[in-house]
Parts: structure tokens; sequence; C-alpha cells
């Protein structure tokens, strides 16, 4: 019986003997056996107890067997959940609690720490390390593969979790569907075919590269030279092999700084394609300056995969993000929900066969963000050019990008607060030339408290994950308020927009 995402993505490759994975030893996975791979690790899914329809949570290394894993429940039809590597045993607590988990794999330096996390959520916890060793790699190994399961295109596929602005993380439901109509509008859009090769330093826990990358890299048939993280020497060892690659603003911003970086080096590669974060004008100008290309940038989102892209034939515009990709609709709405004229600037909605099913457990907030009639609020402020290009200038709900992960504030501000001898917080971002935007958090202490950077970066290592922590510490007697009391952020914002300029 049919099983629609995996029957595209790695069903039609399972006798293939051309290459797949690229690793960074020179060593090469075929597409054959890397479904011979997923095979044994869907076996373990249902050995382990689970039955469609089913989560299972992922922290674990990127590597070629954090890949079969999330293909062998696809094929299971399991619903995968992966996770920030950088997330805390108290994150991953609540995500595997909240999507109700049954099984929890983990990296094995991770184990002792997350065993009673698992305990408490009521999963299992099993390890899979990133050379194949493990305690569910070996169960794996041992496990007589089986047929797919047959999962139709509104079949619930994974489980992917967005910060709330209320501290309470939302997990985004995607659908079979949802991510093989993105896939296959992006591999035409982009012209990928199976005589590309995609240099893949992009993490596998995130839309970008495991939706946008992966899964066009898979419908395209193209092999990938899968890198574990973004390395620069491993990347300029690697980049004359590549026709493509995806990345986000750092990769582009260390690489330039890198004298290494020539038209040589990247003679054969055809696409630079760049999102996650706004990428600066002069970024783009420097990078064509030096390797003779226009850098691609989209627009997308976890609710969503891709939304927007500058043309593969045409204009890329600096500061755009091109235009609605085919079957994708998009309007710029006022406070109201009434559509604006061109160039004027409103809340971004969009509407298509990307656009998620619903936040998990959350049917109000479901209804609150994804209107009857399909079109998804976006919380991004952007507007329409008379030339049809789409910029965004902002967003609703103080959502800041760094280095290509969401940070909302209030759950920046939320475990500020909570902390000894602080009276309030106010988390905002500010410009940074290598992550798009970096952190700044302005703390008031309570009368007669003491507070240094130290101990506040100390206490929030605890709780919140890497990428959320802040850059910039600054105290203050009082935040600027307006006459409702509300704290007024943008004049944080302007205080501190050049906090990381040196």
């Amino acid at each position: 019986m049919a099983n629609h995402l995996y029957d595209a993505l790695f069903g039609r490759h399972e006798r293939s003997a051309a290459d797949f994975l690229i690793l960074p030893d020179g060593s090469r996975l075929s597409h054959a056996a890397f479904g011979a791979m997923a095979a044994r690790y869907a076996s373990a899914l249902r050995g382990a107890g689970l039955e469609p329809g089913d989560r299972v949570a992922l922290q674990m290394d990127k590597s070629p067997d954090m890949l079969a894993v999330i293909a062998g429940a696809i094929q299971a039809g399991v619903v995968f959940l992966p996770l920030n590597t950088a997330y805390t045993p108290a994150e991953v607590g609540y995500f595997v609690a909240d999507a109700g988990a049954r099984l929890l794999l983990c990296d094995g330096r991770s184990e002792a720490l997350l065993a009673p996390v698992a305990t408490t959520a009521g999963a299992r916890l099993a390890t899979v390390n990133a050379d194949g060793s493990g305690s569910f790699a070996e169960a794996a190994r041992a496990a007589a593969p089986g047929p797919a399961v047959a999962r139709g295109p509104e079949d619930l596929a994974a489980l992917l979790y967005t910060s709330g602005t209320t501290g309470r993380s939302k997990g985004a439901m995607m659908s079979h569907a949802n991510l093989l109509s993105n896939a296959k509008v992006l591999v035409d859009f982009w012209r990928f075919t199976d005589r590309d090769v995609l240099l893949h330093a992009l993490p596998i826990f995130h839309t970008h590269g495991l939706f946008v990358a992966t899964n066009v890299a898979l419908l395209a048939g193209c092999p990938m030279i899968f890198l574990p993280k973004f390395d620069a020497d491993q990347v300029i060892r690697f980049l004359p092999e590549a026709t493509a690659m995806m990345g986000v603003p750092t990769f582009y911003t260390r690489l330039i700084e890198d004298p290494r970086l020539t038209r040589d080096l990247v003679a054969k590669v055809r696409l630079f394609i760049s999102g996650s974060a706004p990428l600066l004008a002069e970024t783009h100008r420097q990078w064509e300056a030096r390797t003779g290309h226009r850098i691609l940038e989209r627009y997308g989102m976890t609710e969503t995969n891709m939304n927007t892209s500058n043309p593969y034939e045409g204009e890329r515009r600096p500061g755009t993000v091109g235009f609605p990709l085919p079957g994708v609709e998009l309007k710029v709405c006022d406070g109201e929900g009434r559509e604006v004229q061109r160039g004027q600037i409103g809340t971004i909605e969009v509407r298509g066969p990307n656009v998620f099913k619903g936040y998990w457990m959350m049917p109000e907030k479901t209804a609150e963000e994804l209107h009857a009639d399909g079109f998804f609020i976006t919380g991004d402020l952007g507007f329409v050019d008379a030339d049809g290009y789409v910029t965004i200038v902002g967003r609703g709900k103080d959502l800041i990008i760094t280095g290509g992960f969401n940070v909302y504030p209030k759950e920046v501000e939320l475990a500020i607060d909570a902390l000894p001898g602080v009276l309030e917080s106010a988390v905002i971002a500010a410009p940074h030339p290598d992550f798009g935007e970096g952190v700044v958090a302005v703390i008031v202490a309570e009368a007669g408290a003491t507070l240094d950077e130290a101990t506040i970066r100390a206490s929030l290592s605890e709780t919140l994950a890497t990428f959320k922590q802040p850059k910039v510490v600054a105290f203050r007697a009082s935040l600027p308020r307006n006459t409702m009391g509300k704290v007024q952020k943008a004049v944080l914002r302007d205080e501190f927009r050049d906090i990381f300029a040196s």
C-alpha cells in the first residue's frame, strides 16, 4: 500500500546504487544502502511498540543514522519530532511530554541527563550515536526490514516545535502532503536535477536543513555532501565538488572572511541559497564581488516551509525575499485583516498546500492564527513592491532570528525574571554582522539587590539553549514605558542598535 511521503522521497531509490551521501572522510553511501538502514530503523521502531501515529522524539547529532531514523519513522508511519541539540534537559522534557512521545532517542553523551526527563514524560529512552553505535542502533541492525506502512497525504508526518510568545512552545503539525508539495515546487523552481551535488552543512532538526535541503535532494535524486556542521575548512574543501549550497547568512559572512574563497573555488557551483535569517545587502555585494554569484534569498518558516523565493532566472534583489512560490498565495493585511495596497506595510498572510495543519493540542491557538479559509497569519511585517517583490521589514511578537534560529523574547524574559534579585527585564534584537540578529537583555534589579552579568549568564545556561541566551546583558535603573505602561522596546532597540557593530 502507498506511503505518500516515503514512496516519493525514499522508496523510488531503494534499489539505486547511485551515491546519496558523501561523508567528510570521503566515504559514500548509496541510496540502496541508506534505504536498507532506514528499513531496519522502521522495524526497530515497530519493535519498540510504536504504532502509526505515535511520536518519536530525537535529540541526536547530525549523521546518516539520524537521517535514517527519520526515514524509518516515515516508513513506519511514526510521527517524528526532531529537537535542537542545544536544548536543555528541561526544554526536552517539555517537548517530549507535550507531544506524548513514546520514545526519546539521544546521543549516548546525553543519556544520563535525559534519563529522568524520559521517565517523567513516560517515554522510553534509547541511544543512537553519530558513529552508528548505541542501544537503538544495535536494535536496528538486528531487525528484519519490512514494508512501508500505508499513509495518505493528510496523515501527520512530523511535529516541529516553535517558540511561543507566552513562553509555551507550539508543535506545528506537518502532513505528508505539506512536506512533499513544497519539495516538488522547490525542485522545479530552483532547477534541481540528479546531476546536482548539494553541499549540506545545515542541521537536520530544522526546517531548512531537513525539509528544504534534504527533501529537495531526495526528490531530485542528487547526492549530498553531508557535513556534520558548518566548518569553513570542510566547506572550502568540498565546494569544488558541489553544484549548489544552502546556508544561513552566517555561512556566507564567515566564508567571505576567508581568503581561500575565490571564483575558481566555486567554478562548478550554479546556485547559492540563503535563508532562515535576513541577509544584509552588504553581504550580497561582497559575495558577488568575490565569487561572481548572486545569492538567492528566500522566505519560509516552521509552519509553512518555503513561501517565497527570489527568481532562479531574473533579478535577485538584495533586501527582498522575491515572489510567492507557485501554488502559494500571499497577501499583506492591516490590523483588522483587510488587505492593504502594494507598497504599504502590514502583516503577511499565506495560503497553500505547504501550510501546516495547526498546532498540536492547541485548537484555540490554531483558530487564532490559521483562518478557516486557509490563510495563515505569519506575524511577519512586510510589503509587496510595484514589481511584486516581497520585503520583510520586521516581525510581530518581537521574534528574534539569530543564526537561523527563532528566539521569542518572552521566553527569555520569563527565564530572567525568575532569577533572584531581578525585578523585570526586556529582551530585544540588535543587528549582528555574523548572526543576523543578536539577543540583548536589559535588566532592572530589585531594590537593594546586586546583579552581575556572569551570574545571569551562568543561571540562564541551565535553562535556555545557547542560541537563546543573550549575547549582551545590560543593567538599567528602569525600563522606558509609554503612557499605558507598556515597555517601549523601540527605544531600547535604538539605544542598542550599534552594540555589535564593532
